[in-house]
């Protein structure tokens, strides 16, 4: 059936008058209104305005145009002899094309200054009630909901004599619910966040909108993409990238694992990350100091890593990064001579995440099969920390107990982190066992982890990891507590005269 009729009301004006142009040119009678009927008029393309066919004019400050029986039965009446005759009877003319595109509300939200007002004014009603039921009739009407259809839709109509495919049709059909649906949930989205503040909505909406393909996902054989949330910004996925390849899906995982570390530290920190783990840690007086400790903890593992610097990257830091073969670096800034030594390296990832963010509370998301769970952002919780076994920490000792307790919130559980010099020195994770975690950090400490501290992610079971930790001459310990062996675990500590402190807080990270 040939498109005779379109209906022509935009917001983003781009390539509409040459898109209409085409349509004119084959016979269409274009109907418009506002500012798209004032464009293509300017533009010597004839169209009638929605007014002179509805009979009303816009009215409550262009909130109400095209809410319109005129309009809406030409688009939704199905092309039998009944519904037609019904429409020949109320002098309303079938719409066979309908190409509509909604008010900016992204724009006007996501701009410096928005004003609850102005986030109100750009909720379109008439517009999605237009592609809803050109999307609803799609058996009889073609729906164009964005400017980049415009090419692939002249293209069908043209191979068609100007009739519109079934295939073609239903295509748009499916692209204009996603359009709709998207479109909503940002509003509802926004509006939760202005009127309710629920963390945990009884019906939760999700607006993600594609970025790019990645070129595949943890393993060649897998496809992948990368989406994005519209309403965030500042964030990885608006990083800058200064050199090297494109990031792999692995390489995403593994930068917002490196962040979230490096993001937690008021300090220079410097964070090195190998399968979303962290392999090394530190904070320093400079960020230079901070790396180089960082990689101390573990040079073999840090081979191949993530790195994220929540200070500028000066020369110093960059010699030591292009040291060695490293995937990605992430900071907020770069010294000119920094950026051209790591440039030296051609595939080497350089991000630019400016204004580098604060650890904030919100909630993450994990899709498991048939659902998702969510839940808080493990920020540390209340903490009443106690000395349980009577040996009191130095106060050097117990600066580097926290910075381990924290840190161990960022390692896969079980999790146990060997700290000294506010810098990791051996790092147990991801295993199914606390004692091997512990036999593994203890390992990769070596004998720097004579008077070092030790943090356990989660309580120890057992005395055996803190015989382990005596052996290896660990001098202070912070776990959670709560095991039904805490009296023996205790007795152990005292034994080996260790500080041993209850957080009253696990970390488990799974």
């Amino acid at each position: 059936m040939k498109v005779k009729c379109a209906l022509v009301s935009v917001s983003d004006k781009g390539g509409i008058a040459e898109f209409c142009g085409e349509l004119s040119k084959n016979g269409v009678k274009i109907i418009s209104s506002g500012g798209t009927y004032k464009l293509l008029s300017e533009n010597k393309i004839p169209c009638v305005s929605v007014e002179s066919v509805t009979g009303f004019p816009e009215m409550l400050e262009g909130r109400l145009k095209t809410l319109h029986p005129k309009l809406h039965g030409g688009i939704l009446a199905k092309r039998n002899k009944e519904h037609l005759g019904q429409l020949k009877g109320q002098g309303i003319e079938p719409i066979d094309l309908v190409v509509v595109n909604l008010y900016p509300f992204r724009e006007t939200v996501t701009k410096k200054g928005a004003t609850l007002e102005d986030a109100i004014e750009n909720i379109d009603i008439g517009g999605p009630a237009l592609i809803r039921a050109a999307a609803k009739n799609h058996e009889s009407v073609g729906i164009v909901v964005d400017p980049s259809q415009y090419g692939k839709v002249l293209k069908d109509l043209i191979a068609n004599k100007f009739g519109l495919s079934q295939g073609m049709k239903k295509e748009l059909c499916a692209q204009a619910f996603a359009h709709t649906a998207f479109y909503d949930s940002l509003v509802a989205q926004y509006l939760n966040s202005k009127y309710l503040q629920e963390k945990f909505p009884q019906k939760l909406t999700i607006a993600l909108e594609r970025m790019r393909e990645l070129r595949y996902g943890e393993n060649p054989h897998q496809k992948a993409v990368l989406y994005a949330k519209p309403l965030e910004s500042g964030n990885l996925i608006d990083c800058g990238q200064l050199n090297g390849k494109e990031l792999s899906y692995n390489n995403y995982m593994d930068c917002d694992a490196a962040i979230s570390i490096a993001k937690d530290f008021e300090e220079p920190c410097a964070a090195i990350i190998k399968h979303a783990n962290p392999c090394g840690v530190a904070s320093a007086k400079t960020i230079s100091e901070a790396f180089k400790k960082a990689y101390e903890c573990d040079p073999l593992s840090a081979f191949g890593g993530i790195i994220a610097l929540n200070r500028a990257c000066d020369i110093a830091t960059a010699k030591q990064i292009t040291a060695f073969f490293n995937e990605v670096v992430i900071a907020p800034q770069y010294d000119a001579p920094a950026l051209d030594e790591l440039r030296t390296k051609k595939n080497l990832r350089v991000l630019l995440l400016e204004n580098f963010p604060k650890e904030t509370a919100g909630v993450i998301m994990r899709p498991i099969e048939g659902g998702a769970l969510c839940q808080d952002k493990d920020l540390g919780g209340e903490e009443k920390w106690q000395n349980v076994s009577g040996t009191d920490a130095t106060k050097a000792e117990m600066e580097d107990l926290r910075f381990a307790w924290k840190v161990v919130r960022h390692v896969k559980s079980n999790a146990i982190v060997i700290a000294k010099g506010n810098a990791t020195i051996g790092i147990g994770g991801g295993v199914t066992s606390r004692v091997d975690a512990t036999e593994l950090a203890i390992r990769k400490a070596g004998e720097r982890a004579k008077a070092g501290v030790l943090a356990s992610d989660a309580y120890f079971p057992f005395k055996d990891s803190i015989e382990l930790a005596a052996k290896a001459g660990i001098r202070c310990i912070a776990e959670p507590g709560g095991s039904v062996n805490d009296a023996q675990v205790i007795e152990e500590a005292k034994k080996h005269k260790i500080a041993l402190y209850f957080t009253g807080t696990r970390h488990f990270r799974h």
